[in-house]
């Protein structure tokens, strides 16, 4: 019994969106790390470079949560463009857009705003992870600070004074926020968390916390460019 109620979260539309709803909330978990961490940043060099040492110190757990993420990921993405399908080919385009008065711009691109999303997240990994140089991630600064440790903070500085750079993360941010302020409340709908009375606050939620990550990690990328922050 447990094998088919296991695979009915993929057979079944139900499920697919519930699995979803998880990954996703999952992923908006990860982001309000991520987010703490990067905002050490405007401690200087010191609160950044020793953030990144404690991550590398406590390798095991980071790994484990990049897997977590990562299959949530795949499995996010795979059922998005699964379910995006299904959709279309359940609805005839002009069927569509008549009962798609009341929907907004957020929910109505969310697959768009996912493939940029998802882009930029390959983008970001390729640059500030694996450390790519050259071309379109422009040439980084890789060293240590005076206290022997990877200069995180040189790195990021360096790579946010180039124009492209900058506005790529702004541009990221957007799409992030337009995706999470329909997707955190379709996420608790989807998942049966709601009535009347919860999903005006759910609502609020997904606006609040959709807020605060664009401005949160789009003011890095900006601050550095303007100067805000040098090294």
């Amino acid at each position: 019994m447990k094998g088919k109620g296991s695979m009915r979260l993929f057979s079944d539309s139900v499920g697919r969106k519930a699995v979803m709803a998880i990954t996703g909330l999952l992923m908006v978990l990860f982001v309000v790390g991520h987010l703490l961490g990067n905002l050490t940043i405007f401690a200087g060099q010191n609160g950044i470079n020793a953030y990144a040492t404690k991550l590398h110190e406590l390798a095991p757990l980071v790994w484990g949560t990049r897997i977590v993420m990562a299959v949530s990921v795949v499995l996010h993405v795979v059922l998005a463009v699964v379910i995006t399908l299904e959709n279309s080919r359940a609805k005839p385009v002009k069927y569509a857009v008549s009962r798609s008065l009341k929907a907004t711009f957020a929910s109505k691109n969310m697959i768009w705003t996912g493939a940029v999303i998802g882009l930029f997240v390959a983008y970001h990994l390729i640059q500030f992870t694996f450390r790519l140089s050259g071309g379109i991630f422009t040439d980084l600064v890789l060293g240590e600070d005076a206290l022997k440790r990877f200069d995180v903070f040189a790195m990021v500085v360096n790579a946010f004074r180039t124009p492209g750079v900058a506005a790529t993360y702004v541009v990221a941010m957007v799409a992030l926020f337009l995706h999470l302020v329909h997707g955190i409340q379709s996420s608790f709908q989807t998942l049966g968390l709601s009535n009347p009375k919860l999903m005006p606050r759910w609502g609020q939620l997904g606006n609040v916390a959709s807020a605060a990550f664009l401005v949160g990690f789009g003011a890095i990328p900006v601050v550095i460019f303007f100067g805000l922050i040098a090294r």
